[in-house]
């Protein structure tokens, strides 16, 4: 599987999730196992399916671990989504933690995973987090999917998937709106 491949597996999590994310951005692109995407065609929202069951909670989450670059992630992971309390698979129901924010490598780091990882929820949770809007960089850094899946009792991720990028000129228009 992609996780192991792209060594999500141990980077990220412990262990590939069994099902795969259907992924597709507002462009048309779609998310396919570590295929490469770049910033501009992922700057927007994806819709996001997956078979849930409509009577159970959900937590997706979407991370980068190779900030400030793959060779050294001295800011892994970097979050750029974090929704919880997911009523089955309508999004637009959960309880976002962190509004989400496209890819946006810096200059000269290289290829950044990508990986959007899906939690079955053991009910509907109380968060503590601040929550983060899609203005703000702040408390997105050294975030760890692993930690917060054991501060909420997650297990291991029911699905996943995965992109790759690169910085292109829609980065500068990332890091502006982010007040950088």
């Amino acid at each position: 599987m992609a996780f192991e491949k792209h060594d999500v597996v141990p980077d990220v999590v412990d262990k590939a999730p069994a099902k795969v994310l259907e992924i597709t951005y507002p462009t048309g692109a779609k998310v396919q196992g570590g295929n490469i995407l770049t910033p501009t065609q992922v700057k927007d929202q994806p819709s996001v399916k997956w078979q849930a069951d409509k009577n159970e909670y959900y937590l997706l989450c979407m991370t980068d671990p190779d900030n400030l670059s793959r060779k050294e992630p001295t800011l892994r992971e970097w979050h750029h989504w974090l929704v919880g309390n997911i009523p089955g698979n309508d999004i637009s129901k959960g309880e976002v933690l962190t509004e989400f924010l496209g890819s946006g490598p810096r200059p000269g780091t290289g290829l950044h995973r990508y990986v959007f990882l899906l939690y079955k929820q053991p009910g509907k949770l109380n968060f503590t987090e601040k929550r983060i809007t899609n203005r703000s960089a702040e408390g997105r850094e050294n975030f760890s999917s692993r930690n917060f899946a054991k501060k909420y009792n997650l297990g291991d991720p029911v699905a996943g998937n995965l992109y790759q990028a690169e910085w292109d000129q829609y980065v500068p228009l990332l890091y502006k709106q982010l007040g950088e």
